[in-house]
């Protein structure tokens, strides 16, 4: 059975009602691509300026998610933070990923972050809470879903324009059947991750 959860504002009330003056949520994209870096965002949403149809950005077309994101602007505090191809192939993607919504979190200055995901940061730099399903629970990590996505897929568009063939314009960098194919073609680029398995195979059999 699949249930369905419509976020809200109680999580960021809970942190508040225990001490938290300035609550955050923090969402991260671009575990599974093959190439390009891990993108977090976190955001502290104002509860009496909150954009109305935020949710999960998997759920939402690109441009629903623009719309959004160009709102959030407007009305919220946004961090975005990165971790580079070369320190997902030295630390490993959940690290990386981590370390990105680190620095997301450190750029905003905030006191509590929720976190989506069944694991909080180490490196986290206040106290915070790990919400499984998070971006579809929780509007401030559902907020943060969106600015990750839209940030790095605008990243992917301009990548794909120095490395034309992979198609990052649509797939985002995923491996699609026609980026696979593209990597077996045209090889591999500076910014594919060489430690995953479909690039660390093409070259490997290249040596």
């Amino acid at each position: 059975m699949t249930i369905l959860y419509v976020p809200d504002f109680s999580h960021e009330h809970t942190a508040q009602s225990e001490g938290a003056a300035f609550v955050v949520g923090v969402d991260e994209v671009g575990r599974g691509p093959l190439c390009g870096p891990v993108t977090a965002a976190a955001v502290r949403l104002d509860p009496s300026r909150i954009p109305a149809g935020l949710g999960d950005s998997k759920t939402l077309t690109a441009a629903r998610r623009e719309s959004l994101f160009a709102e959030l602007q407007q009305v919220a505090l946004i961090a975005v933070a990165h971790a580079s191809v070369e320190e997902i192939d030295t630390l490993n993607i959940l690290r990386a990923s981590h370390l990105a919504m680190e620095r997301a979190v450190a750029a905003l200055g905030a006191d509590f972050a929720l976190i989506d995901g069944n694991l909080l940061p180490r490196g986290l730099p206040c106290r915070g809470l790990a919400i499984i399903k998070g971006d579809a629970r929780c509007l401030s990590i559902a907020a943060a879903s969106i600015c990750a996505k839209v940030t790095r897929d605008r990243l992917m568009v301009d990548l794909a324009q120095q490395y034309p063939g992979y198609g990052w314009e649509m797939n985002a960098g995923y491996p699609t059947k026609a980026h696979l194919a593209a990597l077996l073609n045209l090889g591999v680029t500076p910014v594919h991750r060489r430690s995953f398995k479909p690039v660390h195979n093409i070259l490997y059999q290249e040596k």
